[in-house]
């Protein structure tokens, strides 16, 4: 679990609800259903409209790795690619088929299945190189979805707001509903920005930053599994695979 974006979420409506009690505002007066409806809604739709379904599918269930980021750890890869290459040192190419086997992840068993194949270097690295930036260029597209929302979201807002004028426009005869209603017609704005920079944004702005880590991970093993390849000797291997620590 990632405690920084849930903390950044909580702290986030926090500090609007805090400073609208601050001011003397009630808390329920940033509360309404309508409102909600048509930011939310409407945001949703415009998202709909331009996104895939496999698109929309995909980023929906990304969205979970803001708070539960998938496992990504540079220095198990290290570890994991020495180990590789210790055995391949000592039993030959064909010593690694039972660790492809074993592999858990699916981009390093099919970079081992093709060091085991006997497969050339360089089609090795264009092998795994498509694959890689295939797979992140989905993965750039659901933060993109996310972005997207972040962009409709404060328009909505301003469309809500126009519709609550309409609606307070058309009750002018009864001059002590004005204010209120007034209040209500802005709060789709405050729906709007609060959704676009307190979440959708940021959702956006995390995912990218977590493909960027599997990238370098995955490219720091596509560098370990061409080393291998070509009979590096493990130190040699581990000192070029440590260039990609931060």
């Amino acid at each position: 679990m990632d405690l920084l974006s849930l903390l950044g979420i909580v702290l986030g409506f926090a500090a609007i609800l805090g400073g609208n009690f601050l001011e003397g505002g009630a808390v329920e007066s940033l509360f309404n259903g309508s409102a909600l409806l048509i930011v939310v809604g409407g945001t949703v739709a415009a998202t709909i409209l331009q996104t895939s379904w496999q698109t929309l599918k995909r980023a929906m269930i990304q969205a979970r790795w803001v708070f539960v980021p998938p496992f990504v750890s540079l220095e198990d890869g290290i570890g994991k690619v020495i180990d590789w290459s210790v055995k391949a040192r000592k039993q030959g190419l064909l010593g690694l088929e039972t660790l492809a086997e074993r592999e858990p992840e699916r981009f390093a068993r099919k970079g081992l299945q093709l060091l085991v194949d006997g497969a050339e270097t360089d089609t090795i690295r264009g092998i795994m190189e498509v694959e890689l930036e295939t797979r992140e260029q989905r993965d750039l597209e659901s933060a993109r979805v996310f972005e997207a929302m972040g962009g409709y979201s404060p328009t909505i807002g301003i469309i809500g707001a126009v519709m609550g004028l309409i609606q307070v426009m058309t009750n002018l005869e009864d001059p002590q509903t004005l204010g209120g209603g007034i209040a209500t017609a802005f709060v789709a704005t405050i729906y709007g920005v609060a959704l676009a920079n307190l979440l959708f944004f940021p959702m956006a702005n995390k995912l990218r930053g977590i493909v960027r880590d599997r990238t370098r991970y995955e490219d720091m093993m596509i560098d370990g599994l061409i080393a291998i390849a070509e009979g590096e000797n493990p130190k040699s291997i581990e000192l070029r695979l440590r260039g990609f620590l931060r």
